[in-house]
């Protein structure tokens, strides 16, 4: 089991940060059915105030390029990323268009 954990920020803006929320509270059941067939096998997300953690582990045959690809050619999934758009921002440091980014892990307690 591999886990990755990113972050994203959204749009500063209390009446998007709950209209956000109330999504993922109802995640469409198309979307959750990709991440599942993608290989993710646990995912959560956090927030604090603008600013959205992500953890999610993936079985062996994961992959983010596998994943990209599914994604690309599911037409909900499209749907869903082009609505999230409007409350997501890209993190400082991000590419353009780049919206969840990678965290580096600098300290585990073993």
């Amino acid at each position: 089991m591999k886990k990755y954990v990113m972050a994203l920020d959204l749009v500063n803006d209390p009446q998007l940060i709950k209209e956000y929320e109330d999504y993922h509270r109802a995640v469409w059941p198309e979307i959750k059915r990709s991440i599942l067939d993608a290989g993710v096998t646990q995912m959560e997300i956090y927030r604090f105030e603008n600013r959205l953690f992500m953890n999610m582990e993936v079985g062996e045959d994961f992959s983010f390029e596998r994943k990209s690809a599914m994604d690309a050619a599911n037409e909900k999934v499209q749907e869903w990323e082009q609505l999230m758009w409007k409350y997501q921002a890209a993190i400082p440091g991000s590419k353009p268009g780049e919206k969840w980014v990678m965290m580096n892990k600098i300290f585990e307690l073993v």
